[in-house]
């Protein structure tokens, strides 16, 4: 039985350059190749080859939807960016901490100075787990 489109999307996993292009979908909404481009040039050198064809790769992949009722062609992204990370991150937790988010949790801790605010925020996403 063939895969749904939409299903494939979910289980796609965007590779380092695609999740770039990504976040400035996300951030900026439907966007033009070199609107795209041009936000990532503003992190680091990107050539406009380069982008169109990570692009059109993510459209093939189903990770991107193109309008094409225009002269210029514009890309959606599929997926929500919370809907991505969550999946990008229970892959993770599951295949680097055995599914622990226990030991996610203190390795990030243990490893960075956590701010004041930071710190606060936990506590009161662990008090409302608690009383759940």
């Amino acid at each position: 039985m063939k895969a749904e489109p939409e299903d494939q999307a979910k289980k796609m996993e965007p590779t380092k350059a695609e999740l770039e292009i990504l976040h400035v979908l996300w951030a900026c909404g439907p966007s033009t190749v070199r609107f795209v481009n041009d936000k990532l040039n503003e992190q680091r050198e990107v050539n406009y080859t380069s982008t169109l064809k990570v692009m059109q790769i993510m459209a093939d992949k189903g990770i991107l939807r193109r309008d094409e009722r225009q002269m210029k062609h514009i890309y959606h992204a599929v997926e929500e960016e919370q809907k991505t990370k969550d999946h990008l991150l229970d892959k993770f937790v599951e295949s680097v901490y055995q599914g622990s988010t226990g030991k996610l949790l203190m390795q990030v801790l243990g490893n960075k100075k956590t701010s004041k605010e930071d710190l606060d925020n936990i506590r009161e996403i662990l008090n409302r787990l608690e009383n759940q």
